[in-house]
């Protein structure tokens, strides 16, 4: 492998379409670890880490073993006003369905795409803590529908650490499925919460419309 004059080894080369996930050198774990922030994805065969920190939202881990290759994603359920205390989140005509399963499909297709095998999918999810103030069901729904949605699909879940009340900071290997998660308490700064604001207030806003083809 190139080592550059920071000896370390020069930055693996990414996947189409991730090039604007942000990428660092992570000098305890010796190895280069994509950071996805809300609304983000990323999915890796030579990448040996993906990071997140999670408040309300959830992350799927999803990955093939046997081909090397995974993924994770960061997202949350947009819930407006008028569905904050009556969506349903099973009901797939929900704009806030529409946007978890579009989240979800994403992520499996771009596995699928890159060389992974449908029969060897694999999951782990974190996340959907209660934090958001005036929201203390939307953890709990974000877990609900990761949780609904793999298993409608038949993808096996190995781990969980879902709802509660504390952020978490999740570090996953690709290749392999190993995972590692670490709950943060309190929260030393307002980072997680005002990024998670900002997203909530931007997937408010948005639709998604149409479905995605799985492989």
């Amino acid at each position: 492998m190139t080592v550059n004059a920071a000896n370390k080894p020069r930055k693996p080369r990414c996947l189409r379409g991730f090039e604007h996930v942000n990428r660092y050198w992570d000098k305890h774990r010796k190895m280069y670890v994509a950071k996805i922030l809300p609304g983000e994805f990323y999915v890796s065969r030579e990448d040996k880490g993906i990071t997140t920190v999670l408040g309300s939202c959830v992350s799927a881990c999803i990955w093939d073993e046997v081909n090397a290759i995974g993924g994770m994603n960061h997202f949350m359920l947009p819930i407006t006003v008028k569905e904050s205390h009556a969506v349903t989140w099973g009901n797939a005509t929900s704009d806030a369905t529409r946007y978890g399963n579009y989240a979800m499909e994403h992520l499996i297709n771009e596995i699928l795409k890159n060389g992974g095998e449908r029969h060897n999918l694999k999951a782990k999810v974190f996340g959907g803590g209660k934090i958001i103030a005036n929201m203390s069901d939307v953890g709990e729904k974000n877990s609900a529908f990761v949780l609904d949605y793999l298993q409608i699909e038949k993808i096996p879940i190995l781990a969980q650490d879902l709802s509660r009340d504390y952020p978490r900071k999740v570090f996953f290997d690709p290749t392999n499925g190993k995972a590692f998660m670490k709950r943060i308490t309190p929260i030393h700064n307002e980072t997680i919460f005002s990024r998670e604001e900002q997203y909530k207030d931007h997937i408010a806003h948005d639709s998604v419309d149409g479905d995605i083809e799985l492989f």
